[in-house]
């Protein structure tokens, strides 16, 4: 055979050895590739965090409204009829009432009463004072007289705003969370009053600062309060993280935006001698406080499920069985204290602080059991503190639905652009709530203190 031809089919050969090794390969990693996508398929998808997972179609939908049976739930009628108006229909030539369509007499003609609730449509007013003004020896500075509906006096190339459209900013920046241009546009639409974004951010800060007496009533109110409830989130102030802190009891809220989110914030809000009840979550910045505390017991519970995910050992283990339920008697012993006995309640009382104890005084193997075992201990007095005190809640849901409001303000507005404009925000906030919790009209409690 000719050397070269014997060559070439040796070529071949060796060419057709690594084409077959090349398809066993290609045949192995197909499979393996299938079973990588049959795995991914069969794991959970994981969404990104700012995407709500779906509803099971098969969950059973609450209906809304009250349920079967309930009486039905009306508007009260008004107290009193500011206007009576008489709505006739056409007459014929007889003097009989006739169809306003088609003319024809109408049978069975009766008379019906339609109460009917409207607001009426705004307009702008300009008002001009004619005020006094002099100096006075005895308080060592100008006065001038005020009308009860005029605004504090101050010296503009054009008008001031009145008490009323103040009134309505703020309700619409701090209570109704709208950005200031968008105030701005719905003064223009509806009563016709003509103003900038800066000019309502101006007033609002001019607002705030009258309302710094009020606002410091408020702190006293809560110095001296048996408990209040606390917590803290971000707040950006010209684009730089700040931290909002509010406290509250059940008649009285305040807000305050701070740069710091250490104790020092904790002090200088409640005062160096506080003599009740804090209630708060875990937060190291509230340990040093000399004064009573009480742990929420709902963080306990949230950080059990937390940490149940993370890892499946440590949710079944006895450890975060027997946690929760006993957080869970504990929150529901307390709810039934109006209709339990003296004795049987302390007596209940007393067992659920010995479990507690035994929980936390036993090792555990797991390390989130341990971790969580170690913190029963540090704070193993400030967890049944409400089970004792009447004015205690066993949660600081308080605090957290207190800043849920301004968590959605910040998210729709961005937070503030200054300094001032911060404290203006706090202090409008602190007032404005206290009104809701207080049931008086906003609107009108606003116009009052200005």
């Amino acid at each position: 055979m000719h050397p070269e031809l014997d060559q070439a089919y040796q070529k071949i050969d060796r060419q057709q050895k690594r084409l077959d090794k090349l398809e066993a390969e290609h045949s192995a990693l197909r499979k393996e590739l299938a079973g990588i996508k049959e795995k991914l398929h069969q794991q959970p998808k994981v969404l990104p965090t700012f995407v709500k997972v779906n509803v099971p179609q098969d969950k059973p939908r609450l209906r809304p409204g009250r349920k079967v049976g309930h009486a039905a739930a009306f508007r009260p009628m008004p107290e009193k009829i500011d206007e009576h108006i008489d709505v006739p229909v056409p007459r014929d030539a007889t003097g009989a009432a006739c169809c306003p369509h088609c003319s024809v007499q109408l049978a069975e003609v009766e008379q019906h009463d339609r109460i009917v609730e409207d607001i009426i449509p705004a307009k702008v007013i300009a008002r001009c004072y004619h005020t006094i003004s002099g100096y006075c020896p005895g308080c060592r500075k100008r006065v001038e007289s005020r009308a009860p509906e005029q605004p504090p006096a101050v010296d503009l190339p054009h008008g001031q705003i009145g008490i009323n459209a103040l009134a309505t900013a703020a309700l619409l920046r701090v209570q109704y969370r709208l950005p200031y241009r968008l105030s701005t546009q719905l003064l223009a639409d509806l009563p016709g009053l003509t103003v900038s974004p800066g000019a309502v951010t101006k007033q609002i800060r001019r607002m705030s600062q009258w309302l710094e007496g009020e606002y410091n009533r408020l702190q006293v109110f809560l110095r001296c309060a048996p408990a209040v409830h606390m917590d803290e989130t971000t707040w950006r102030v010209n684009g730089i993280n700040q931290w909002l802190w509010t406290l509250l009891d059940d008649q009285h809220t305040l807000f305050h935006i701070d740069k710091s989110r250490g104790q020092r914030v904790v002090q200088k809000l409640l005062g160096e001698v506080f003599g009740g009840v804090l209630v708060s979550d875990f937060y190291c910045g509230y340990s040093k406080l000399s004064a009573r505390k009480q742990k929420c017991l709902v963080h306990l519970l949230r950080e059990l499920k937390e940490a149940s995910v993370k890892s499946p050992v440590f949710g079944k283990g006895s450890f975060r069985r027997r946690l929760k339920r006993l957080l869970k008697e504990m929150l529901l012993l307390k709810k039934n204290k109006p209709d339990m006995e003296v004795q049987h309640y302390q007596h209940r009382g007393k067992q659920m602080e010995k479990r507690l104890k035994e929980l936390a005084q036993q090792r555990w193997d797991e390390p989130h059991a341990d971790r969580l075992a170690a913190r029963l201990r540090k704070h193993e007095k400030e967890l049944t503190v409400f089970l004792w005190d009447d004015a205690v809640d066993g949660t600081n849901n308080a605090a957290e639905r207190a800043l849920r409001s301004a968590v959605v303000m910040r998210k729709i507005t961005g937070g503030s652009l200054s300094e001032r404009g911060a404290r203006a925000t706090a202090v409008l906030m602190s007032v404005l709530r206290t009104c809701r919790q207080q049931n008086r009209p906003l609107f009108e409690t606003i116009r009052t203190l200005l």
